[in-house]
């Protein structure tokens, strides 16, 4: 399957296929003329691709940077180790950078190679799920602050992505769940047919015989979603469902605790409930949104007071002049940007 995000100079395709990674070099090929590659991995990614992927790459002269796994890895301290092996490397304008691994590499990598000498030519391979539905399309690259999550970033699109769902064999139960958080947005924000499918399916296990197009069917409405909005102003927004709070619940616990998805799956339930007593969002939704997350092992609640995680939401990126957008829903698959400010999330009860 390919599919190819319409941005002009900046337009690039995305091929979907089992096994594409053995194929990779012919690919990367059609994209790139140079001479030197730098592919950036993970600890635990890095021993399962990344001499697979190097091996298909033999006409280039390929260097390796591995970094330690996990969300503490996207921050700014690490971006100097990176520049450092880009240097050595002798990594020009010319040359590329290969993103091999998650949401955290595909972000710290994305965001190096778009910094480094003021831009060098990037591939994405996300290996994980949420990476493959989501972070790996869109242009979006960044690093957290201790303030908060992707503070410092850039929009940066890749020339290339490269989706392999076979590699998500080996990827632990937990980021399965991770990736399924991302996946049930995608349903709830434009496509209650996948949200109905999602429904049917009830697992992962169930639902791999159609998982390439369900990847396919959220990476397209992020496709759509991006060339109307490419820099996060208007319809884009809507893509940030139950991130307001998801990235005030991952803060709070140091990223160390909740995943991104499982923050997501927290926080599309809990702004459902808080709009539908509102009156933002019909009765009924969340109750909906939680009997999937349910299904897919994902969690509803972390069970902390809401005001010691909004204070967090000062620092959201989200939160422009005091002036908050939060996306809510009007029905599963139809979703909608609201106005307010960070008084929309008072209130004594946990979350």
């Amino acid at each position: 399957m390919k599919l190819t995000v319409e941005l002009k100079e900046n337009s690039y395709p995305i091929y979907i296929e089992n096994g594409i990674l053995k194929h990779a070099a012919s690919y990367i090929s059609q994209v790139f003329s140079g001479r030197r590659v730098m592919i950036i991995s993970d600890d635990q990614v890095y021993p399962l691709y990344g001499e697979a992927l190097k091996g298909t790459l033999s006409s280039f002269e390929c260097h390796t940077l591995i970094l330690p796994h996990g969300e503490q890895t996207k921050n700014f301290q690490t971006l100097p180790r990176v520049y450092s092996a880009l240097l050595e490397a002798k990594i020009s304008r010319s040359d590329l950078v290969i993103a091999l691994g998650g949401g955290v590499i595909g972000d710290l990598a994305g965001f190096a190679a778009a910094t480094f000498l003021r831009g060098v030519r990037l591939v994405q391979i996300p290996t994980s799920l949420l990476a493959q539905v989501d972070s790996s399309v869109g242009g979006k690259t960044a690093v957290d602050l201790p303030q908060g999550k992707n503070l410092v970033g850039a929009f940066y699109h890749p020339k290339l992505v490269l989706i392999d769902p076979d590699v998500l064999n080996t990827l632990p139960e937990r980021f399965i769940h991770d990736g399924m958080g991302e996946v049930i947005k995608y349903g709830c924000i434009k496509d209650s047919s996948l949200f109905e499918t999602l429904k049917k399916h009830r697992s992962f296990e169930s639902l791999k015989s159609e998982l390439a197009s369900v990847i396919c069917r959220c990476i397209d409405i992020k496709r759509m979603v991006v060339e109307k909005d490419q820099f996060d102003t208007g319809e884009r927004m809507l893509l940030n469902f139950g991130h307001t709070l998801a990235h005030t619940i991952e803060q709070y616990f140091h990223y160390g605790r909740e995943s991104h998805g499982e923050a997501v799956a927290i926080g599309m339930y809990q702004i459902t409930r808080l709009a539908e007593e509102k009156g933002l969002t019909p009765a009924g939704r969340g109750d909906s949104i939680r009997e999937v997350l349910e299904a897919y092992g994902l969690p509803c609640a972390c069970n902390v007071a809401l005001p010691e995680l909004t204070a967090a939401i000062g620092f959201d990126k989200k939160n422009l002049n005091n002036h908050l957008n939060v996306v809510l829903l009007h029905e599963i698959g139809d979703s909608y940007v609201y106005p307010t400010d960070a008084g929309f999330f008072d209130g004594d009860f946990s979350v």
